[in-house]
């Protein structure tokens, strides 16, 4: 044989031809190496979901017999394989219930690797006269039928198949209601050819069922799966879970894990969006397709009493990864056939919102500071001076606060001398106090099992600002031991000065805590008096929310977004004014209304409120800046320029300030969090988002 191919060789380089020969077996060798890769994201997933069946998100005493060991995994990465779990078990409930009626019907999984489908059907009862057809790489084949075989358990739901098929070729298992094939789909003509010799029926009504499988060949050649599977039949739903939105920073961050992995995901280049998925199987044969994202589909097709279930298994504060994960991933349905089109998903109803772009994009420009973390919060102690404290990095939690100084050279970091520790804190609040009288630091959390209820007033040392570059910030830390009824432990929530005849209170609003999703009560500390402070609240109350923002405006304060207990993002507008015996609060009608988004920062100048950054689940790229007027109640969008900054800029758990002594900025620093399993991204500088472009229109009507 080696012989064989020497010769070969030599008659090629007589004839010219060597150099497309050795690109043909550098594809091949490539190839190889790559579908070995993919393999191995079988192996991982399956991990994953058995962490996923073991913490009760769903059932499947199965799926345990197929890793060695059941690890578990983070809350993060159960939830993101209990949607995927959830969305594709809704599917596959559909089809068999929209044939219910029908004497023969199929299940058609291309690359099922160590999917339990097959025995958790078996074990509901779910198959009457359904045979599964499973098909993969020969190698994965050839370990899930060992797998089977050995296990007594799986290997007892299957029985000898009447009558035998003749040819052994590449069925690995057969059984009356169970196939498992190693071949290849991306090679057509033997998949055909194995699945007809394995008895499937081409003209029975067919589920075809693909987890993230097409994307990692070649797009022509999923492209031809696809179509192929139009083509021969002519009765069946295709199913699809894969990826979308390479574009933006939680795209770029997986996209490059998957390069790392050697797994590229071909088909998100020239099928990007949900509109470019249904067009391609419009366009390959398929009658009918309906695709939502996972977030619509979560929100949409998942009862709430199974949201809130979800809610109770593991502690959990990763709202804003969990989100952009779902706005990632997308399920498909298109239909061939009358009775299939019956089976296609129903789209979500899940409303939503246009953001309305203005014309110009605002640049954003990193400064030149190592300096990276999430949770932190930020106050100005003085002109040019910023305390930063608490948050964590990828050091872990962070203890020591932290200062950004800028002089004549720039922006610049130093430590700070604090005279007491402020313990662990993240998604805390630091609130500047009126006439420069230092700060208060409430609430945060260790862990989401361990919020706090902690307050410390800081003092700053007034003569650092005439210091020639001291090495460190001074700030006096003392507990406040306060009178009367504190609110119960947050972390996620807003603290803001409001006066009321004539005197000043600390406005804790929202958050949560260990035992509830989302907090929506009201409370008053006084700052002189250091006494929690009860007063009759009314009017148009706000739901519940934790991750939104308030500002203090005209001694009233200005609340605006967050996420709800429902875990749907708030796009609302609300003031909190002062009335004769306690506040009242008035809800704002925003037209056109901003997009809704939380985990964002907000900021008042003049009579406008400026809010940056945040997750949404619009579609429309991420949030940049949204002006709101607060004397019009008009807002408009604006998009970021971040083509200077080299890395993606993630704008969630971060903390911003606004800077006008030379020109208006928004200084935005942190931010970022753990991209699903793709690895933790945090935004390693600060960024500078320039507001001079947009100056005029800032400023209050008529000047």
């Amino acid at each position: 044989m080696w012989s064989r191919e020497i010769e070969e060789e030599e008659e090629e380089v007589c004839s010219g031809k060597l150099d497309g020969v050795v690109a043909t077996r550098a594809r091949k060798k490539q190839r190889k190496g790559s579908d070995t890769a993919v393999q191995g994201t079988n192996d991982s997933s399956v991990v994953s979901k058995a962490s996923a069946a073991a913490q009760g998100y769903f059932r499947d005493p199965f799926i345990q017999h197929f890793v060695c060991k059941v690890s578990r995994r983070a809350p993060l990465i159960n939830r993101g394989y209990f949607v995927r779990w959830r969305a594709v078990d809704h599917c596959v409930r559909r089809f068999l219930l929209i044939t219910a009626k029908c004497p023969n019907r199929q299940v058609l999984s291309l690359g099922a690797g160590f999917d339990s489908l097959y025995f958790r059907l078996c074990a509901d009862g779910a198959l009457d006269g359904t045979a599964v057809f499973e098909v993969d790489f020969p190698d994965v084949a050839r370990r899930k039928a060992a797998l089977v075989t050995s296990n007594a358990t799986l290997r007892g739901m299957l029985d000898p198949c009447l009558p035998p098929i003749p040819q052994p070729g590449p069925v690995y298992m057969c059984s009356s209601q169970y196939r498992l094939l190693g071949v290849d789909v991306r090679e057509e003509s033997q998949t055909e050819e194995a699945l007809s010799a394995a008895g499937l029926d081409w003209a029975a009504p067919t589920l075809i069922l693909s987890e993230v499988v097409l994307t990692y060949m070649e797009t022509q050649r999923s492209d031809a799966v696809i179509g192929w599977a139009a083509k021969r039949l002519p009765r069946s739903l295709f199913v699809m879970y894969e990826q979308i939105r390479p574009d933006d920073p939680f795209g770029r961050v997986m996209q490059d894990h998957f390069l790392k992995l050697n797994s590229t995901l071909h088909a998100l280049q020239q099928y990007p969006d949900l509109s470019a998925q249904r067009q391609r199987f419009l366009d390959k044969g398929w009658e009918r397709c309906v695709c939502v994202d996972m977030n619509a589909f979560y929100l949409g097709l998942v009862p709430q009493e199974e949201r809130d279930r979800i809610e109770t298994l593991e502690p959990f504060d990763e709202h804003e990864e969990w989100h952009q994960k779902c706005s990632h991933y997308f399920i498909l349905t298109a239909s061939r056939g009358a009775l299939m089109e019956q089976a296609l998903l129903s789209q979500a109803s899940v409303p939503s919102v246009s953001p309305s772009w203005g014309s110009t994009q605002l640049k954003a420009s990193t400064v030149p500071v190592c300096l990276e973390g999430l949770g932190l919060a930020s106050t100005w102690m003085r002109l040019e001076g910023l305390l930063l404290t608490g948050g964590s990095s990828r050091g872990g939690r962070v203890t020591q606060s932290r200062s950004l100084i800028r002089d004549q050279n720039g922006w610049r970091s130093t430590s700070v001398e604090a005279s007491a520790d402020l313990g662990v804190q993240l998604y805390h609040t630091v609130t500047p106090l009126p006439r420069g009288g230092g700060a208060v630091v409430y609430g945060g959390r260790s862990s989401p099992l361990r919020p706090n209820s902690d307050l410390f007033k800081l003092t700053f040392d007034p003569s650092a600002a005439k210091a020639p570059r001291p090495e460190a910030e001074k700030v006096q830390v003392e507990p406040m031991d306060c009178t009367g009824n504190p609110p119960p432990p947050r972390f996620r929530h807003t603290a803001t000065v409001v006066r009321h005849k004539g005197r000043h209170f600390l406005f804790v609003f929202g958050g949560k805590n260990q035992s509830a999703c989302a907090l929506g009560d009201s409370s008053f500390l006084s700052l002189d008096q250091q006494h929690w402070t009860e007063f009759p609240v009314g009017g148009d109350v706000p739901a519940a929310r934790h991750s939104h923002s308030a500002c203090s405006y005209l001694g009233s304060v200005v609340v605006f977004g967050g996420l709800s207990r429902e875990g749907e993002p708030l796009g609302d507008l609300s003031l909190l004014t002062p009335t004769e015996r306690g506040f009242d609060w008035i809800r704002v009608a925003v037209h056109p209304p901003p997009v809704p988004r939380y985990s964002h920062c907000a900021h008042v100048f003049g009579d406008k409120l400026i809010v940056v950054g945040g997750v949404w689940m619009h579609s429309d790229g991420v949030p940049g800046v949204v002006i709101i007027s607060l004397s019009t109640y008009s807002s408009m969008e604006f998009r970021l320029d971040t083509s200077s900054v080299p890395w993606p800029l993630m704008l969630h758990s971060f903390c911003s300030e606004l800077t006008d002594s030379e020109e208006l900025a928004l200084l935005l620093i942190g931010g970022g969090g753990n991209c699903f399993s793709f690895g933790t991204h945090l935004n390693p500088q600060p960024v500078s988002v320039c507001l001079q472009p947009i100056y005029d229109y800032l400023q209050p009507p008529g000047l």
